[in-house]
């Protein structure tokens, strides 16, 4: 991992980005990173844009703003590629993880940033088959786990038990454990 890798989660209002953004940054600071987290939101309701930000370093973080030139970006719904600037700040060889059921090649040609390692995986089919819901977030960490090589599954699943334990049933927390191994699986570039 780079000194200070940062990440941007895109995603609607309901759908999980800023948890997933804390999923993220409990997995990281369980395998001893620095991190900070947090959201990012305009009309503050179900369905509007918003962002989620993460940032993960071996030195202490200080930055507070959000992230402008992420290494990862994570689109938890194609439909956002129409009306948000996803791959703004994103250098070459970057790591773009989107949740689609097209190709890469077709959410290439929807780029602005062509040079940029695309990754996708069906989060919401995924999330639907495995905790019975059509929410693309922990299914999302799954495939950006394997994409961008930033943390391990296995931290990942603890992170999940840790943030959502107190808030969803042991079968609920086993099927979003389903859904991060079967996301990590399926995603592909």
């Amino acid at each position: 991992m780079a000194q200070m890798t940062e990440v941007r989660f895109h995603g609607r209002g309901g759908q999980g980005a800023k948890t997933a953004g804390y999923i993220l940054a409990v997995a990281a600071a369980e395998e001893g990173w620095n991190i900070n987290a947090f959201p990012e939101y305009g009309a503050e309701r179900r369905g509007a844009p918003m962002k989620s930000y993460v940032r993960i370093s071996k030195d202490p973080i200080r930055l507070r703003s959000g992230v402008r030139h992420p290494n990862v970006v994570v689109v938890l719904d194609d439909t956002l590629l129409a009306t948000e600037h996803v791959t703004d700040g994103m250098e070459p060889g970057a790591v773009l993880v989107i949740n689609t059921d097209q190709s890469v090649e077709q959410i290439r040609e929807q780029l602005a940033s062509p040079d940029v390692n695309v990754f996708v995986v069906d989060a919401t089919q995924i999330a639907r088959d495995t905790i019975g819901r059509p929410i693309p977030n922990t299914p999302m960490l799954g495939a950006m786990a394997k994409a961008a090589d930033l943390v391990e599954l296995d931290s990942l699943k603890r992170a999940v038990d840790e943030r959502l334990g107190g808030k969803l049933s042991q079968a609920a927390i086993e099927s979003n454990y389903a859904a991060l191994q079967r996301a990590y699986e399926e995603v592909h570039s």
